[in-house]
């Protein structure tokens, strides 16, 4: 099967793919969805999994102090300093909630796009120097996905954005998609 581009006036180009790749990369975006949520909601209960209860951000815990307290390599300063402010934690705390909703309910995409790819490119930097590669790691991968679902419509299946982009607010302001 080919894919069939249109064009609508002011929009972007969209294509049209065949079912099982239109149901598989929505299934990527909620499972995205997933993993930027758990990470807020184990970091701010304290799950066990990755922040011990005693460490989560409801009990007084930080949310990035453990991360980029012990990140090593060429940018170490940078995001040591980071550590623990309560500046760093609030942004990343809504990053995480802010692109897991949007990729959950498949709204405010191109937002959440820019924001999941800086957010990974930044989790790069802080894990450089990487140990099974000298350059890329998980962190692209995902940073490009979310990109990609952010500016084209091939995860749509699943999701509130038709609706989303009827609003006369996201109508009129095409950068909230």
């Amino acid at each position: 099967m080919s894919a069939v581009t249109e064009r609508r006036e002011g929009a972007l180009p969209t294509t049209t793919v065949p079912t099982v790749g239109r149901y598989a990369f929505a299934a990527l975006r909620v499972v995205l969805a997933f993993e930027f949520l758990w990470a807020f909601l184990d970091k701010t209960f304290g799950f066990g999994m990755a922040t011990p209860s005693e460490r989560a951000w409801v009990n007084g815990g930080s949310p990035t102090s453990g991360f980029l307290g012990g990140v090593e390599g060429p940018f170490q300063g940078f995001f040591n300093g980071m550590s623990g402010s309560v500046l760093a934690d609030v942004l990343f705390m809504v990053g995480l909630l802010g692109i897991g909703v949007a990729l959950l309910l498949g709204i405010g995409m191109r937002i959440a796009a820019v924001s999941g790819f800086v957010l990974m490119i930044l989790m790069w930097a802080a894990s450089l120097p990487l140990t099974n590669n000298p350059i890329f790691d998980e962190h692209w991968i995902e940073a490009l996905v979310i990109l990609g679902l952010g500016f084209t419509t091939v995860g749509t299946a699943w999701s509130l954005s038709k609706r989303w982009g009827e609003l006369d607010l996201v109508r009129r302001n095409p950068w909230l998609r």
